[in-house]
């Protein structure tokens, strides 16, 4: 399922059958035009400039098979990719995409790529943002610790992780990470050890951070954030932007925060704090921006019972 958390690639022209102005890189005019018609006919929205396809948006996946995959990888000039319900993409297609080497922006929903299988993003050269939701979820011994590969790739500056069996091994390969500027996670296996890997990453300046995915498997279902947690979150000394969702937090946990020196901004959404407690937070922090975000009464309740061990 897509949300506003989504990377949103601006408006978007669905191309037309026969479309004569779009053009791959280096490719001929035929098989374009096939590649085209095919993926259009799937669903895909596309975007042109200086007659090549440089973004593409496809909000279900589900139905691709192999072959679109790898016209989606003669694509070369993407530098704007969205793919939904994908659950066919994965370690075997994956690969089909290496062509994309302009790819600034992508955005998966539902791949099904291991930790062995993530290596293949190393082909993705010019990535500055990434996102992924709900990646490999079910997918037997995932925990995640595959990011490590993003490593490589020395453009990368955002990161999104969501909705995901990834866990505190997912967190340590984050924290390998080191030109992230910007990390967004929540609903995951995660647990509040793995949050002193973010404490390694020398150049974030701006975390979302969430509550963990709550188990069903008998396993235990400690917060992720809490006031203990923001022992860990204040020792983050880079940060400039820090957002906190979901959690039941008082003001001896949130004063922690007062260690960011650098913090500009802070924002509570779905964050159950007394106003009292907010208020002595403003004075505390006179130089931070804090905005809290009402919580609607539907989603009171739902809180509560996510928040309960």
């Amino acid at each position: 399922m897509f949300t506003r958390r989504q990377f949103v690639f601006g408006a978007v022209a669905a191309a037309t059958a026969g479309s004569a102005g779009l053009r791959f890189a280096g490719a001929a005019d035929a098989p374009a035009t096939a590649d085209l018609d095919a993926l259009t006919s799937a669903g895909a929205k596309l975007t042109q400039a200086g007659g090549a396809v440089t973004k593409l948006e496809l909000r279900d996946c589900s139905k691709l098979a192999e072959a679109d995959y790898a016209r989606l990888g003669r694509l070369t000039g993407l530098k704007g990719l969205t793919l939904g319900r994908c659950t066919g993409l994965t370690e075997k297609t994956l690969p089909l995409l290496a062509g994309l080497t302009a790819l600034e922006e992508l955005s998966f929903e539902g791949s099904q790529i291991s930790d062995e299988g993530m290596k293949h993003f190393a082909a993705f050269i010019s990535l500055k943002s990434a996102s992924f939701f709900h990646p490999s979820f079910g997918m037997k011994g995932y925990n995640g610790s595959g990011f490590a590969n993003l490593k490589a790739l020395t453009k990368l500056q955002k990161l999104t992780v969501a909705g995901s069996p990834f866990n505190d091994d997912g967190m340590a390969a984050i924290g390998q990470i080191t030109q992230l500027q910007s990390f967004r996670t929540w609903h995951t296996y995660q647990t509040p050890a793995g949050t002193a890997s973010l404490a390694k990453l020398p150049n974030l300046k701006d975390l979302r951070f969430g509550q963990r995915l709550r188990r069903y498997d008998g396993k235990p279902n400690t917060l992720t954030l809490d006031d203990a947690a923001l022992d860990d979150l204040a020792k983050i000394s880079t940060l400039e932007l820090l957002y906190l969702d979901e959690a039941n937090l008082t003001h001896g946990g949130l004063v922690k925060l007062k260690a960011l020196t650098k913090l500009k901004e802070l924002t509570l959404e779905r964050i159950i704090v007394p106003a009292a407690d907010i208020e002595k937070l403003k004075a505390d922090l006179p130089k931070v921006k804090i905005t809290v975000k009402p919580i609607e009464p539907a989603d009171l309740d739902k809180l509560e019972k996510g928040l309960k061990a």
